[in-house]
């Protein structure tokens, strides 16, 4: 058997806090106690929010916790050609359509439906795409393109879910319900795969880069738990295998909120500063001193 293959993976869109540490840390654990690989991957598609020196900091901070990855750190923004492809292969299968509403025009048609009845939302309480982007035909859609109307590739999820069937994936860790889960991709309703000017989304890199990073096992948050319907859907849908996920639970505030990159109160520049000690990190997460 080879050996399993964790990785942490940061966006560099603000500086690292206690929730990153924890996830870190776990990642490193159980990687040195399966006798496995920790890898380390810069989610940076977002060009208008990441920066270089929130990258420098993501390595700064992770040396300091006394964190050891293997080199050739993988960045997502060397990479577009391959979520390029990816798209590709998905609208030659008649999968992916432009969608051409901007948030302000989603946001007034779904007031206007939840004045009829509620509109549903997707697991994070947001409501599901509500424009016509599906039904326009091809001529008007290259019309659109062709004059320079910014939109957003997405997901044909009943097509999508008619190709594959049903789906579950192997979870180990926190959750409603251990084991063997099975998702339901179209509670996110038509997902958005790409954009006009990012050729890809959290979603289609995620999958794609861990395939491609030989990634086993996938630690990360509980708030990501249900993302993992969509991920295994577009795994089926490019072949690509499935890792086994392990979500955790999240560190929250005082007043049980997730922790944000805002929060100076639990940033790792800001306590390192005030002389907390790594050891003193694991306390406050909540882990066992290091061997």
């Amino acid at each position: 058997m080879p050996p399993p293959v964790f990785r942490f993976a940061p966006s560099p869109n603000g500086y690292l806090h206690l929730g990153h540490a924890y996830s870190a840390l776990l990642n490193a654990e159980l990687a040195r106690a399966g006798g496995g690989r920790l890898l380390l991957r810069i989610e940076d598609i977002d060009a208008t929010r990441c920066r270089p020196e929130y990258e420098a900091a993501i390595y700064e901070d992770l040396a300091w916790l006394g964190l050891v990855w293997e080199p050739e750190v993988r960045r997502q923004s060397d990479h577009l050609d391959l979520y390029r492809d990816a798209v590709a292969q998905l609208t030659a299968r008649g999968l992916i359509y432009p969608a051409f509403e901007s948030r302000a025009e989603i946001a007034r048609l779904v007031a206007a439906k939840d004045a009829v009845a509620p509109w549903p939302r997707d697991p994070d309480g947001a409501p599901l795409y509500p424009g016509i982007g599906k039904e326009l035909g091809a001529t008007e859609r290259t019309q659109l393109i062709e004059s320079g109307a910014p939109y957003a590739l997405r997901l044909d999820m009943n097509a999508a879910r008619a190709l594959v069937g049903d789906l579950t994936w192997s979870e180990l860790g926190e959750g409603p319900g251990g084991g063997s889960v099975m998702a339901r991709p179209e509670a996110w309703g038509d997902v958005v795969i790409a954009r006009k000017e990012t050729p890809t989304s959290y979603h289609l890199s995620v999958v794609i880069d861990d395939a491609l990073q030989g990634i086993t096992e996938v630690v990360r948050g509980a708030d990501l738990f249900w993302s993992t319907s969509v991920h295994r859907l577009l795994q089926a849908l490019l072949g690509l295998p499935a890792p086994v996920y392990r979500h955790h639970l999240l560190l929250r505030d005082a007043e049980g909120r997730k922790l944000s990159k805002s929060s100076a109160a639990t940033g790792l520049r800001e306590l390192r500063a005030a002389g907390v000690t790594p050891q003193q990190i694991r306390n406050m997460v909540g882990l066992a001193p290091a061997a």
